[in-house]
Formats: C-alpha cells, sequence, structure tokens
C-alpha cells in the first residue's frame, strides 16, 4: 500500500509518501519513502518519485485516498 506517514513537529505535520505493508501502523517501518507533502507550508509542497509510484502501482500496490489524492493533482511530468 502506498500512503502517508506523520513526521513532524506538534501542529506542524509533514508527511512522508511511503510504500508499507497495508496491516503494519502509521509510522513503523516502510518498505521505500517515495517523496513527501507538506501542508503547512504557502504553497503545500508535494515531491514525489513518479516514477517508483509507478513501478509499486504496476507491482500491485494501492495508493490511499489521500495519495490518490495527491497523485491525480500532480501529474507525473511529461518526457520527451
Amino acid at each position: 500500500m502506498i500512503r502517508l506517514a506523520r513526521f513532524g513537529a506538534k501542529k506542524k505535520p509533514t508527511y512522508r509518501v511511503v510504500v508499507m505493508d497495508k496491516e503494519r501502523a502509521r509510522n513503523s517501518r516502510s518498505v521505500e519513502v517515495v517523496g513527501f507533502y507538506n501542508p503547512v507550508s504557502q504553497p503545500p509542497v508535494i515531491n514525489l518519485k513518479h516514477d517508483r509510484i509507478e513501478y509499486w502501482l504496476k507491482n500491485g500496490a494501492q495508493p490511499s485516498d489521500t495519495v490518490g489524492r495527491l497523485l491525480k493533482n500532480n501529474p507525473a511530468p511529461a518526457t520527451a
């Protein structure tokens, strides 16, 4: 599963976009970190490794609802 893991200080969250087993706890050990998301900054900062996310999606990983929304709103840059 591709989902968010919360980091940062109290009331100043930052999130890592991680690949991990669905049964694991939110902040437990992940398989791979594939990006980060900072909703507090203006404008919010979103940095995703689209190639690695695509690899995991092809291998059966399912994005959470929030990660799915981030992927939809921040598509991969077009390559020529």
